[in-house]
């Protein structure tokens, strides 16, 4: 068993778990079959994702959807559907959180959890779905898996036209997640990529056009290789990318290395996995991976009311040990990763997989990227308690807004910063 140390550390780290190190949640096998509802689908059945649904306008996403899916009469139609059902759900949330069209409801407008929770509404009505035609376990997934990847804006990335001095960025978040701890939970990072995606940022190097997509909290997806497929057509064609998602309480962090580990604490399916983290080419794969940001110019700008930090601590197993050991200043020479600055769990993972993408497409000295951790978004006080509290109060709204407007300037300070 690893130090009291480097457990705690490992364990608070890493997209959030800070507010979720003490969270009893047992392991549990992933769906045996792409017709058995996910443990996240499942939770849609609470009050809560009801009531979010209908203060957004987004409960009427999943019967619109199953209407016009019923209609489809072939395999080829069905997807036609899911592609744009999914797509246009993806532009529904990017529209609503920058102020187009109709509100639907009293919910703020900067809320991620509206597209999370009408996600899982359509992925379980294409899981119980019974055609007038004969569909294929492996065709099924094809539409589950289209449909995750067009409702996270994972094809809907842009390569805006050539223009003089327009710098182009990619930004990635992630789904709510420690659900069964409170499942009234937002994630700022996916709030961020809502608010962000399409935009034009001012920089002291010219606009930049910032692209996003937002990624599940899911180990299995990422086995299988989701973050490559989405961002390997892209990363040759932008200046700066940024990966991130929610961290500890009250700072940003600008994460300097990242480490080849999975830590073991349970997915958005209540899931663990644990060991070296799965890519192609292992053969090849480093333990470790750097940031490429311009970290020093990010953490010397004021870009808003929390702290931002570089963070240089990891923990390992140095060459020729048995335990792991908290490094402050970044890993040594030979030794095996146990965790990075993000700590061990998804945030880390795609950080380190981004960054191993970068460079192992040969990018590494000239495209800037890494990973930034937003502060956890907080509850305003008397509405911390998750089986009496409201699904929104003015201060948590106030939170959201303000890390969204820091990873903006975060972002602008990246482009401003970088070299080339």
């Amino acid at each position: 068993m690893a130090p009291r140390s480097a457990r705690v550390r490992a364990g608070v780290l890493g997209l959030g778990l800070a507010l979720a190190a003490c969270l009893p949640v047992p392991a549990a096998a992933a769906p045996t079959s792409v017709t058995t509802p996910t443990v996240e689908e499942l939770r849609l059945d609470r009050a809560v994702p009801r009531e979010i649904l209908d203060a957004s306008g987004f409960d009427t996403v999943t019967p619109e959807f199953a209407r016009r899916l019923g209609a489809a009469h072939s395999y080829a139609q069905a997807r036609h559907v899911v592609v744009r059902e999914g797509s246009a759900l993806w532009r529904r949330a990017v529209d609503r959180a920058q102020g187009r069209g109709p509100a639907g409801g009293e919910l703020s407008r900067d809320d991620d959890r509206p597209l999370y929770w009408a996600r899982l509404g359509m992925t379980r009505e294409v899981r119980s779905w019974e055609p007038g035609f004969d569909l294929s376990e492996g065709q099924r997934a094809t539409l589950l898996a289209d449909l995750e990847r067009t409702s996270r804006g994972q094809t809907d990335i842009r390569r805006p036209q050539d223009a003089k001095g327009l710098k182009r960025v990619l930004v990635t978040g992630f789904d709510p997640f420690t659900l069964d701890r409170d499942v009234r939970i937002s994630n700022p990072s996916g709030a961020s990529a809502l608010a962000l995606d399409g935009t034009v940022i001012e920089t002291a190097r010219g606009p930049a056009r910032v692209e996003t997509a937002v990624f599940p909290v899911r180990w299995r997806d990422f086995a299988e290789g989701t973050v490559e497929r989405a961002l390997r057509p892209y990363l040759r064609r932008v200046d700066l990318f940024t990966t991130v998602s929610q961290g500890r309480v009250g700072r940003f962090d600008v994460e300097r290395t990242n480490g080849a580990w999975r830590g073991g604490f349970p997915d958005n399916e209540n899931v663990s996995r644990t060991g070296t983290v799965p890519v192609a080419d292992p053969a090849s794969q480093p333990q470790w991976t750097t940031t490429t940001l311009p970290y020093r110019e990010i953490v010397a700008a004021d870009t808003g009311r929390f702290p931002v930090y570089d963070n240089t601590s990891v923990t390992e197993i140095p060459a020729g040990g048995t335990g792991p050991v908290v490094r402050p200043d970044g890993p040594t020479a030979g030794s095996s990763a146990r965790a990075g600055g993000g700590g061990d769990y998804l945030s880390n993972e795609i950080a380190y997989r981004a960054t191993l993408l970068r460079d192992r497409l040969g990018l590494r000295e000239t495209l800037p990227g890494g990973h930034v951790h937003t502060p956890v978004l907080q509850f305003g006080a008397g509405n911390t308690d998750p089986a009496t509290g409201a699904v929104t109060d003015p201060e948590f709204v106030r939170n959201r807004l303000d890390i969204i407007a820091q990873v903006r300037a975060i972002v602008a300070v990246a482009v401003s910063g970088a070299a080339g």
